[in-house]
Formats: C-alpha cells, sequence, structure tokens
C-alpha cells in the first residue's frame, strides 16, 4: 500500500459556488468528507497552492493539490492469531469469523480481537481507519466479513453498504414455529432502561429491515435464512425477539429456551446450554472496489449450530 498521496485537479465550471469541502467531496469521492476536511484544514489539500478552509467557496479553474501522508489510526498493538481468511488481494480480506472473538478492541476487551489480528497479518493496515474494519459482527455470532485494505477499498465498502449492494444472509435458528417467509420493518435505537441492549422504538430509532425465509422446520424451533437490507446493531436479534421467535441461545433477547415436549435429556440439555444466539453470516456479496466485478462467498455452518440442528433433526420424526 502506497503510504503518500498526490493528486492534482481542476475544478470545473459545472461546481462554481460551491463549498471546497463540497467540492473536494465530489471530485476525490474515494476518501471520507471528515478525511478531506481534515487535510484541508492541516494544508494538505490546497487551492492553488495556498491553504483554504472548509467552507471556502470557490468559482471553477482552480487547481486543488492534495500531498497527505497516511498517518497510524490508533494504538492497538498486533497479535499474531489464526485468521480463517476466505479471500484476499490487494483491495480486501474476507474472514471467516469464528464465535467468541470480539471485532474491534473496547473497554473490556482492548486485546484479542479480530482488529489485533489484521495488524499482525497485514500492517499497513494500521494506517487504514479501524484497521480497515467497515462492518462488525457481534462477539457471538459466527461468520463472514469483509475489511478494506486500502483507502479506496473503504470509501467503496462503506459507500456500498450504504446504499445497499453489499448482500448480507445469515442462518438464524428461533424459537417457535413460522409458517412463511416475511419481512420485518421496525426502527432500532438504545433501549430506554438497559443500555447494553437494542430495541425496536417507536419514536428515535433508525429504520432497520430485515427479510426473512424458512429453511427448516422442527417440533418447536424453525432454521431461518435472514437477509439484512440494513445493517443496525443487533438488528437480527432484536427483529426476531420483536415478532416472539428469538433466537436460540441469545443471552440479551432470547428468554426462556422451548423444549419440544417429551425431548431427549440430551437435546434439552443442548437447547438450554447453547452458549451464543444461534447465528451465523452465511453469505456476502459485494461490488469488488478495484475492478468493478460481482464477488459472493459462502461459509458453512460452524460445528456447534451443526450439531444442535441434528439433535432436533433426530427429535422431529
Amino acid at each position: 500500500m502506497n503510504d503518500h498521496l498526490n493528486l492534482d485537479i481542476e475544478v470545473p465550471a459545472n461546481l462554481a459556488g460551491r463549498r471546497l469541502d463540497q467540492i473536494a467531496a465530489e471530485l476525490i469521492p474515494d476518501y471520507s468528507r471528515a478525511r478531506l476536511q481534515s487535510w484541508i484544514k492541516g494544508g494538505q489539500l490546497t487551492v492553488n497552492g495556498a491553504p483554504a478552509k472548509p467552507k471556502d467557496k470557490l468559482f471553477g479553474g482552480e487547481r486543488l493539490s492534495l500531498h497527505a501522508e497516511l498517518e497510524v489510526q490508533g494504538a492497538w498493538s498486533a497479535e499474531p492469531m489464526d485468521l480463517s481468511i476466505v479471500y484476499e488481494d490487494d483491495s480486501l480480506m474476507v474472514i471467516n469469523k469464528p464465535a467468541g472473538m470480539v471485532v474491534h478492541p473496547a473497554a473490556g476487551n482492548p486485546d484479542g480481537t479480530l482488529l489485533n489480528g489484521l495488524l499482525h497479518h497485514c500492517p499497513s493496515q494500521e494506517r487504514i481507519p479501524r484497521a480497515g474494519i467497515v462492518h462488525r459482527l457481534d462477539k457471538d455470532t459466527s461468520g463472514l466479513m469483509v475489511v478494506a485494505k486500502t483507502l479506496l477499498a473503504q470509501a467503496s465498502l462503506v459507500d456500498q453498504l450504504k446504499q445497499r449492494t453489499v448482500s448480507r444472509q445469515y442462518d438464524a435458528l428461533v424459537q417457535g414455529i413460522i409458517t412463511g417467509a416475511g419481512r420485518v420493518d421496525a426502527a432500532i435505537g438504545r433501549h430506554r432502561q438497559n443500555r447494553l441492549k437494542m430495541a425496536v422504538l417507536d419514536f428515535g430509532g433508525k429504520e432497520a429491515i430485515t427479510h426473512y425465509q424458512i429453511q427448516q422446520r422442527f417440533r418447536v424451533h424453525t432454521l431461518l435464512r435472514c437477509k439484512l437490507e440494513t445493517g443496525r446493531t443487533h438488528q437480527i436479534r432484536v427483529h426476531m425477539a420483536h415478532i416472539r421467535h428469538p433466537l436460540v441461545g441469545d443471552p440479551l433477547y432470547g428468554g426462556r429456551p422451548k423444549l419440544p415436549p417429551e425431548a431427549p435429556t440430551e437435546l434439552i440439555g443442548a437447547l438450554q446450554g447453547f452458549p451464543r444466539q444461534a447465528l451465523h453470516a452465511a453469505e456476502l456479496a459485494l461490488i469488488h472496489p478495484q475492478s468493478g466485478e460481482e464477488m459472493h462467498w459462502r461459509a458453512s455452518m460452524p460445528e456447534d449450530m451443526l450439531a444442535l440442528l441434528d439433535l432436533l433433526e433426530q427429535n422431529t420424526y
């Protein structure tokens, strides 16, 4: 990855009268508005060779020059880690994250996270915000995540997520029998009383839409394929609980486990003791930031979910 940027662009007449930061975002769309503003304020992005302010209005014909060095983005440490890398090239990586791994360092998890492992695997990730992580999976959700390896790839992937052109599909084992495919359109925000939880809100939440289809029915459980249209925190977990079909094993939203009548001891123990929400990011599709090619990946369900499904299947007859 090149640590230095050098660009020289003429402002076209059709952008006359607009602010410098708006024009820069239009002409240099591969970088975020916040990053461009910081470069303007720091003097790395100049107008006709002179420093300017983000709100300065331009008249067309000016030369924008960008000379910037990509700085280290955080005080995180690199840690050797056995990452399951499904795909990697110069622009991106696709990781199959195991359940139990935290994605990003936080107060309670300063190390041992996916981000620490990414920095060891590819040290240049330290110059990309959040080490290239553009979306997250909950600690106890397994499956596919895409990570950007360049600023250009990051900008493209963030835009694709905003435009909802990234396809993310999940295997979700829920409590209760669902009889047909459906769609949950219910805004999500921080729970009013419990700040660790998210909740469906009548007012003040962010738009959240989940589509679901039935993969398999059991006696008192259903295996769904859920497709995210938006990507809110805990979205599938909250939406499934909202329609009274919470995920098996979900410690925040699951409630008491449903048990099939006269279920064998082994199945009862497996349902009561399942250690995480039964949710797996199974499929990921996106447009490659560099080539423009449509790309698609699948990750098989992990052993813990497969073993539970096997026990449920044995109890359907």
